[in-house]
């Protein structure tokens, strides 16, 4: 009698303690991109003061598409999901090319665009901000970046 009420605990005292230990294992991780300078070499000199708001926004960009020239008030960096884009430094001319699978640092202040290849682009990109600040300003006469 006994038995049969101690039986089911022991049955049960294998699968706990497996859980237990598949919950305690250490991450792989990839550094994607880590930076003090944006991708045209640009340093950054600050963050915003006030309270930190991220944001992550994920783009869908058709393909042969130039996005507006535009510049951000706040760093921020994107990762290449499908597809290929050249960000191009409207001042410099310079350009840079990031493909699937590619993080890249964006440039503050610094009035650029992305352009798309013959494929979409699926493009992740993560803000660090302050609440109120927006992500991107237009150049005037330009459209929203988004």
């Amino acid at each position: 009698m006994r038995l049969k009420k101690i039986l089911p605990i022991l049955l049960l005292l294998p699968v706990a303690s497996m859980a237990y230990g598949e919950t305690t294992n250490s991450a792989k991780v990839d550094v994607l991109v880590k930076s003090d300078h944006s991708w045209n070499g640009i340093p950054y000199q600050a963050y915003p003061s006030g309270r930190p708001e991220l944001t992550v926004l994920k783009f869908h960009i058709p393909a042969h598409t130039a996005l507006p020239w535009h510049t951000h008030p706040i760093p921020n960096a994107g990762y290449v999901l499908s597809g290929e884009i050249t960000v191009e430094d409207q001042a410099t001319g310079k350009k840079q090319t990031y493909t699937a699978g590619q993080a890249f640092t964006e440039s503050v202040g610094s009035v650029h665009r992305g352009v798309t290849g013959d494929q979409p682009v699926e493009l992740i990109v993560t803000y660090s901000g302050t609440a109120g600040t927006p992500t991107f300003v237009a150049e005037k006469g330009q459209k929203p970046e988004y």
